[in-house]
């Protein structure tokens, strides 16, 4: 083959290329986002919608049948199964696979559109899409200083403004949302003798509030030559303007002086916070608590450094001025460098070992040499395609990678062998690299493309698995045919360098010719290739062991009844041991994260501050687990680092 033919007489060349294609798979390393796992996109919207208050047969009869017929009929639905809760509704929809969600997206909300007549205390409906990305990166946790007694809820809108606002403007934060937080609000309380004594109820200071806060279009007024809109606007965001509302208004008929009652004058006016309908408790003390998920494709490890100095600054300056403390909890990054330090151990324990098999076989450093730059060329290259197909680095992919290592050797290992076996027969260097190269790569190419076409489904695969494992076809596929490329190009290059020397004259093998004049003749093989190495106690182990499966092979093929019981004898063992030992099921690993949750049902109807009283008793018996004074003993509890108890009451 001309292919094999040009990597033999350009040497030079075929290293420049490798040299190209390692240096172009360390560029597309840096570019490549690192992640715990694929990013997995479900073809799922949720829709939800808060009624504060309402029961759950007021939310069904308002808000969730009205929603379901009118989301029912999208182009794509599959399901669609709907949950109404105490001051909550929600509408999973579940759509074909293949479905174009972004348009999916744009339907839900353009037929929600059509739905009028919200309860006046009901919010407005919220999309979600399901995916990976939805699992929150990192988790923070804000207490208060020592000596600070502001009410730890208080802080809701300073989080909100000064800390989430840095955090999101971070590049690769795609949301950040706060739990624990109350916002500010204004607050009027209504004195019920005063009303009383006015003539006026709460409907009618109601009414009023609205009548003044209120924007109205009072039409055009044309001026000369020009047109002018006009329109009334009236905003209540100042308390003095909400005291200055007119709630009732007299006139004299005698005096003709006027009588006005002002809101101020029957109420109290002022700002407070809501409250709260969710506690987070961090080690025993009132805390609050944010997360930050990440954007799609966003790189986890260059996401959480950008997080880390926008919380060193934040600490620095806003946040103990604010008499508070925010201190990172959760990680996801340290889980995520732990796992992929781990894979990486594990291909180049991998990579290590398949050489050190390489050379007790093939008794040769030097073909080991050859056949071992088959690993690092396949893998690294295959960086270069997992950037061009907007693939990440994660566990999945890495392990991908883990198993290439293994079977990016196999067609460097036959097509070697050929060659060396024509070099035993006396074959030039050049002319054995050649002719080796040539009567096997159409066997290592079938090999190739059985084991690429058996990942062809999962690369073309829609299906939420296919997303999961599409890593894993890619770094697999690639690496395997990027090493059939080496096999046939590299190693009869290298081969043709390296496999020379032994005894006897290059005439003799010169004389049995040669692929070119420009490949030159070699040396004669002579006894026996000097290169290669001869182990005193494995090399008589191994002659044994191949007289043994040789005899036992002849014993196999002369008998067809005991060549059938044979193969029944090892497909019922096989059988039965994947019967036995079968591995438990489960969708992905969970690791060891060092982590214990616990869930606490109280009573039905159990308010907040019932509920936290259960919480705090809990930590007053767990609390001498996470004190720094106790020492973690063997046979004692573990000490427990961090604490977190959170309360949520849905209103």
């Amino acid at each position: 083959m001309s292919v094999i033919r040009t990597a033999i007489e350009r040497p030079t060349a075929v290293v420049a290329i490798v040299l190209m294609v390692v240096m172009f798979g360390f560029v597309a390393l840096g570019t490549i986002p690192i992640q715990l796992a694929p990013d997995v996109n479900r073809p799922v919207i949720t829709v939800t919608t808060i009624w504060p208050g309402a029961a759950p047969a007021e939310v069904e009869r308002e808000i969730t049948i009205r929603q379901e017929e009118a989301l029912t009929g999208i182009p794509g639905l599959a399901d669609i199964t709907s949950r109404s809760q105490q001051g909550r509704a929600r509408i999973t929809l579940a759509f074909d696979i293949g479905t174009n969600m972004d348009r999916a997206l744009l339907l839900v909300a353009n037929r929600l559109d059509r739905v009028t007549g919200y309860p006046e205390e009901a919010d407005e409906p919220s999309l979600r899409t399901a995916g990976s990305e939805d699992n929150a990166i990192a988790w923070f946790i804000v207490t208060r200083k020592p000596g600070n007694t502001r009410p730890i809820h208080t802080y809701g809108d300073f989080v909100e403004n000064v800390i989430k606002d840095r955090i999101e403007r971070v590049p690769g934060v795609g949301l950040v949302s706060i739990y624990g937080g109350s916002e500010r609000q204004i607050e009027i309380i209504v004195e019920p003798t005063l009303l009383a004594r006015y003539r006026l109820t709460v409907g009618a200071v109601v009414d009023a509030l609205r009548r003044a806060n209120i924007a109205i279009s009072a039409g055009n007024v044309d001026e000369g030559k020009r047109r002018y809109v006009v329109r009334t606007e009236a905003e209540l965001n100042e308390l003095a303007a909400i005291r200055a509302v007119v709630l009732r208004s007299a006139q004299d008929s005698d005096s003709r002086r006027l009588a006005r009652v002002r809101l101020g004058d029957v109420a109290e006016v002022r700002f407070a916070y809501k409250t709260p309908t969710a506690k987070i408790r961090y080690n025993g003390e009132p805390a609050l608590a944010f997360n930050a998920k990440r954007e799609a494709g966003a790189n986890v490890i260059e996401t959480m450094a950008g997080i880390k100095r926008a919380v060193a600054e934040l600490n620095a300056h806003a946040v103990p001025e604010a008499g508070l403390k925010l201190r990172q909890v959760y990680d996801e990054t340290v889980y995520i460098k732990s796992s992929i330090a781990l894979v990486r151990q594990n291909i180049w324990l991998g990579g290590s070992l398949a050489a050190l098999v390489l050379l007790v076989f093939l008794r040769s450093w030097r073909a080991t040499l050859i056949v071992s730059l088959a690993i690092p060329v396949s893998v690294i290259g295959a960086f270069v395609a997992m950037a061009a197909l907007g693939r990440s680095i994660n566990v999945i992919s890495l392990a991908g990678f883990a198993f290439a290592v293994g079977m990016v050797v196999d067609a460097a290992i036959v097509v070697l062998e050929n060659i060396y076996r024509l070099r035993e027969r006396g074959a030039s260097a050049a002319r054995a690299a050649y002719e080796g190269a040539r009567q096997v790569w159409g066997a290592v190419f079938v090999s190739a493309l059985t084991t690429v076409l058996v990942f062809l489904p999962i690369l073309v695969m829609k299906l939420e698995v296919g997303q999961l494992f599409r890593d894993i076809a890619v770094a697999i596929s690639v690496s395997v045919l990027l090493s059939l490329v080496v096999s046939v190009t590299v190693l009869p290059a290298l081969a043709n360098r390296l496999l020379v020397g032994g005894a006897g004259s290059g005439r003799d093998a010169a004389s049995k010719g040669g692929v070119g004049p420009s490949l030159g003749a070699g040396i004669g093989m002579g006894g026996g290739p000097a290169w290669r190495l001869r182990l005193p106690i494995i090399d008589p182990l191994a002659a044994r062991f191949v007289e043994a499966i040789l005899g036992f092979t002849a014993l196999v093929t002369r008998s067809r009844l005991l060549a059938l019981g044979v193969v029944a004898a090892i497909s019922l063992a096989a059988a039965f041991a994947a019967w036995r030992f079968l591995p438990k099921l489960e969708y992905l690993p969970d690791g060891n994260r060092n982590l214990m949750f616990g869930i606490v049902l109280p009573p039905p109807g159990y308010n907040l501050k019932t509920t936290t009283e259960i919480a705090k008793r809990i930590e007053k018996e767990l609390a001498p687990l996470w004190s720094p004074d106790v020492k973690e003993t063997p046979d004692g509890p573990p000490r427990i680092q961090r604490f977190f108890f959170c309360l949520l009451y849905t209103s």
